[in-house]
């Protein structure tokens, strides 16, 4: 399975990403060097148990078969829980590392709720042409290195609402008793009663878009949609799930829908919202949430601010002409108190020369006469 290197410190990727959101967040790390890659079995390939901020977590490498086209990582939990009745909310990255340019490591991350329905979350990283080239750095002699940071500190401190802080339940310390096989691989105790629950999980993340939907059959416009529906799909797995049972012409209008959304919200600008643009995106989403039959709460967010975009627009319009409105009076301002300093001075010069002309002068009357002397 290869070589599990469980740190206590934040690597230079977990940094960086600190110093991007200007906040320093406290992270274990694990680290999971993967030798002789090639000749694991790719279809379910995991990593060992590992214990972070007390409790149990796993690697999960993406199924990579012919009709998956990027290397994906999932963050799952492993401890033997419950399936309902338990949350736990995390801050974590996942990471895989670049082996000759550190710079180029790919890392995402996310602030993720994990509970009964959701025991797993990851992302596409790279295209499976660039993994597999030894020369872009991911798998060098035949090895991949891949980090899970998980943030151990107070999660309060990363967002405002008040997070769930679960203690490891009497579950998941009987899982502290499982035992490792020769092979490496690990076997539950007799006594945990959900494995088979979570074990039926995993199997279900390894659906794919492509398992449900005829991609091929997508005309020019929709095929666009398909990079972002299998982004959305490998960090919300019930999209694929709450579909399984559906017609194929129902799932490819779902899909294809909920594509309509997605591809709206990556290309269009702050600027493109007009009345017109809301309109559209406020009927491609009333659709969607009505018929579809998926669970948007993630989504729906992202949509609610593109339609405020419009009323923001009007606000900054109308502010920027306040703005403008006030630059010009301003220097209006400054011109006419330029003027009248130029006048004060003009008036006081003016003053001390009529001071200077009074001086040994008598006023007469204008209108008496001048008369003259006869005798």
């Amino acid at each position: 399975m290869g070589e599990y290197l469980p740190t206590r410190s934040t690597s230079d990727v977990a940094s960086r990403m600190d110093s991007l959101k200007g906040t320093k967040t406290d992270f274990e790390t694990f680290t999971w060097k993967i030798e002789n890659f090639s000749k694991q079995n790719t279809k379910s390939l995991r990593s060992k148990a590992f214990r972070i901020r007390g409790y149990k977590w796993r690697i999960l490498l993406y199924p990579l078969r012919s009709n998956v086209d990027h290397f994906s990582l999932y963050l799952m939990v492993a401890d033997s829980l419950p399936p309902y009745g338990w949350s736990r909310n995390t801050y974590f990255k996942l990471a895989l590392i670049n082996q000759v340019d550190g710079n180029k490591s790919v890392v995402k991350e996310t602030l993720q709720k994990f509970n009964g329905g959701y025991r797993s979350w990851g992302s596409l990283f790279v295209n499976l042409k660039d993994f597999y080239d030894s020369e872009q750095g991911y798998l060098v002699n035949n090895t991949c290195i891949i980090e899970a940071h998980i943030c151990v500190s107070d999660l309060n401190t990363i967002q405002g609402d008040n997070l769930n802080k679960n203690t490891p339940t009497n579950d998941s310390k009987q899982s502290d008793q499982e035992t490792e096989t020769s092979d490496g691989s690990e076997t539950p105790s007799s006594t945990t009663s959900w494995s088979s629950q979570m074990e039926e999980e995993v199997k279900d993340t390894e659906l794919t878009l492509r398992d449900l939907v005829d991609l091929e059959s997508l005309g020019r416009e929709e095929a666009a949609f398909v990079p972002l529906l299998e982004e959305a799909c490998t960090w919300h797995p019930s999209l694929l799930l709450s579909q399984r049972k559906r017609s194929s012409w129902f799932k490819l209008w779902a899909f294809i829908s909920l594509g309509q959304v997605l591809h709206f919200l990556k290309t269009r600008k702050v600027k493109d919202m007009n009345e017109d643009a809301c309109n559209h995106l406020q009927g491609l989403w009333e659709e969607l949430v009505k018929a579809s039959g998926f669970k948007l709460d993630w989504l729906e967010p992202h949509v609610q601010s593109a339609l405020g975009v419009k009323v923001h627009m009007e606000r900054t319009v109308a502010a920027n002409e306040l703005k403008d409105r006030v630059v010009a009076l301003e220097i209006k301002l400054k011109k006419l108190r330029g003027e009248l300093a130029a006048a004060e001075d003009e008036f006081e010069l003016a003053r001390r020369e009529l001071v200077e002309a009074r001086k040994g002068y008598m006023e007469i009357d204008l209108y008496a006469e001048l008369g003259y002397a006869m005798f």
